[in-house]
């Protein structure tokens, strides 16, 4: 490639003519496709923002002027740009590059992001502070037009059209998300888009009367006021100006001289914030992510000639825990009409894509609003309604005091469906869903559960549904364990554990994705002389108390194991009733989970084998424990000897 193999930083970048600027663009895209056809990655995403990228960091003098990217999964093009080119074999992989941003990866990753509409927030903050120290520096935010429908891009642009700093806000606006952009707004933009010939219109007439000799600059003045009150009461692009922004738009977001234009000319703007409008198309150059956005937003590797997925294997898997949830919510809808269901722009991520075409009038994606989706279901629930919310683990986060203030303390029936729950893999650390069972441990009115397979999903969700107050059930990504599902969902008694093993001293309370191993490490342990319970946990909140109090009474040695950090988990929930008790004494508590660090990407397999959290980690945990535990027996009996 003529071009990108000699761009190590955009300082290299900004060395070259303007005219050079597409062919940059065309080289980093057919680059991106290469990456991802081997080792998969966020091809769809990231090839709509190519020359976004080219032109930012052309138009600006990067690292000093900050460039601050919303989501992340659009910046391949940018770290091509910004010196990781020869590092992006291996994204998303164990040790490799991020998938997202980070800050400690490179300097120009100005501010960390994963998660939806952060960029305007951090980016108002940067330029405030910059304004507080007398500094001079760009700051740009880069935000999908998806992102700006969420509530804290809003809060933002409320922010920065009152506090009047110099701020860059580029809208990539594509019409989607993962899935298509949805709401109100998305129309805003589109009848901006419509109403470009009024404002060139608006500027013609204004040049004309600019010429006249003599009294041009004050009819120009004196019309202005009433151009104005016409665009207020007419065009769209009115809002922008009342929130105190300028507009710049719309432009090809394609074309690398027409974007940096765009931008020199946002840079000239001294007197408050800017937002400049770019029309893009997400998979842009490829055809196949063009038209199957769902599929081509995140990809594993592909044939780049057919666009065919390459399979690892040709062994039929099991059905996926989503797809499973997807299928029993069109099922459970077709007999009972007061339940919805909704999602947050992932309803192909989530299954409520199956719900969504099979029962439109009852399903709802809200966009990428996490806080409003939970107050909606609160408002639908006061009303008789049964919504099911499937949001990610880690997404739902974002609703955090609205699950708190406007479902358990009104002790709504809202059922909280949390796909991606546990150790996901490859987007790491903002996509991780670990800290699911802490925060819904501190719920009030809030019952907690997981299955063990996809066929106790289906029994879970009736459970939940059926549940008069706030249920929250979680569930692994990617395949069930190949449980056969050849019955109708049936309701599970609240609070009741499973118990699938009998065995002697040692106990191991398993809780959802960690059943299958722990049922798997007592078989190995049977082998080399140690029988071991195995407990399906089924509740977190409430407990079984009954159960766990008698294993107490009877075992010297319990285990519990969760997919989700240890802190104030299922561990910790166990370990409280026996303290309650006064049993800690008796017993030997082990908890197993994932340690309070940040997790980093990488494959879920690897990941979990060194965090301990397979049939080989928890064999390993017991078997040391149990060796511990008898030479500290024996030491007893050696002093009681000696005394």
């Amino acid at each position: 490639m003529r071009f990108i193999s000699e761009i190590d930083s955009p300082e290299d970048l900004r060395q070259l003519r303007i005219e050079d600027l597409q062919e940059v663009a065309d080289e980093v895209r057919q680059f991106i496709l290469e990456t991802c056809s081997r080792i998969g990655g966020h091809t769809g995403a990231s090839l709509g923002a190519v020359e976004l990228a080219v032109a930012m960091h052309y138009a600006f003098d990067t690292p000093r002027d900050r460039l601050v990217w919303d989501v992340g999964h659009q910046a391949y093009a940018h770290k091509i740009l910004t010196g990781r080119r020869d590092e992006m074999k291996t994204i998303k992989q164990y040790g490799g590059l991020s998938p997202f941003l980070k800050r400690d990866e490179s300097e120009y990753d100005t501010f960390g992001a994963g998660h939806a509409s952060t960029s305007i927030s951090a980016a108002l903050g940067m330029a405030a502070a910059r304004d507080r120290k007398g500094e001079d520096f760009n700051v740009c935010a880069l935000i999908g037009d998806s992102s700006l429908q969420g509530g804290m891009a809003l809060e933002a642009l409320n922010q920065a059209g009152h506090i009047k700093s110099k701020l860059i806000v580029i809208l990539n606006d594509n019409d989607m998300s993962i899935a298509p952009a949805v709401g109100a707004l998305t129309g805003y933009l589109n009848r901006i888009k419509e109403a470009q010939s009024y404002h060139h219109l608006k500027e013609e007439i204004g040049d004309t009367l600019e010429s006249l000799p003599g009294v041009g600059h004050s009819l120009r003045k004196a019309a202005k006021s009433f151009k104005d009150a016409i665009a207020a009461a007419v065009l769209p692009g009115a809002l922008v100006n009342e929130l105190g922004f300028k507009y710049i738009g719309y432009v090809d977001g394609h074309n690398v001289p027409m974007l940096v234009k765009a931008l020199e000319e946002a840079k000239q703007v001294e007197d408050g914030p800017v937002i400049v409008h770019a029309l893009t198309k997400k998979g842009m150059g490829y055809p196949s992510p063009e038209d199957n956005y769902y599929a081509w937003h995140a990809t594993g590797p592909f044939d780049i000639e057919t666009g065919e997925a390459i399979k690892k294997s040709s062994k039929p898997s099991p059905p996926t825990y989503t797809k499973v949830f997807g299928q029993t919510m069109c099922d459970l809808m077709d007999n009972d009409e007061r339940i919805v269901a909704l999602t947050a722009a992932m309803p192909d991520g989530t299954g409520i894509d199956q719900v969504l075409e099979r029962h439109p009038e009852r399903s709802f994606d809200v966009g990428i609003c996490e806080q409003h989706a939970v107050t909606f279901c609160a408002g639908m629930a006061t009303e008789g309604l049964k919504p099911v919310a499937a949001i990610y683990s880690t997404f739902l986060q974002r609703g955090f005091d609205q699950v708190i203030h406007d479902v358990c303390l009104q002790d709504l029936n809202v059922t909280f469906a949390m796909d991606r729950a546990g150790i996901v893999g490859a987007d790491g650390p903002t996509h991780h869903g670990l800290l699911d069972i802490a925060y819904f441990r501190a719920y009030p009115n809030m019952t907690l559960m997981a299955p063990k397979d996809e066929a106790e999903l289906r029994d879970m969700m009736l459970t939940a549904i059926e549940n008069p107050g706030p249920t929250a059930l979680r569930y692994p990504r990617g395949a069930g364990v190949g449980a056969t599902i050849d019955r109708e969902p049936e309701l599970l008694e609240i609070g009741k554990a499973e118990l699938l093993r009998e065995g002697g001293e040692v106990a191991i309370l398993a809780y959802g994705s960690m059943v299958a191993p722990a049922v798997e490490a007592a078989e190995e342990l049977e082998k080399s002389g140690i029988d071991a319970t195995v407990v399906n946990a089924r509740f977190v909140k409430p407990l079984d108390n009954e159960l766990i109090l008698t294993l107490a009474q009877t075992c010297r040695l319990i285990i519990t194991v969760e997919e989700a950090y240890v802190a104030a988990g299922f561990g910790s929930a166990v370990m409280e009733l026996l303290e309650e008790n006064s049993m800690l004494d008796s017993v030997r508590v082990v908890r197993m989970g994932v340690p309070d660090r940040v997790i980093t990407h990488g494959d879920p397999n690897l990941l979990k084998a060194k965090y301990g959290l397979d049939a080989d980690g928890i064999y390993t945990k017991v078997k040391e424990t149990i060796e511990v535990l008898d030479e500290k027996r024996v030491g007893k009996k050696r002093r009681k000897v000696i005394g």
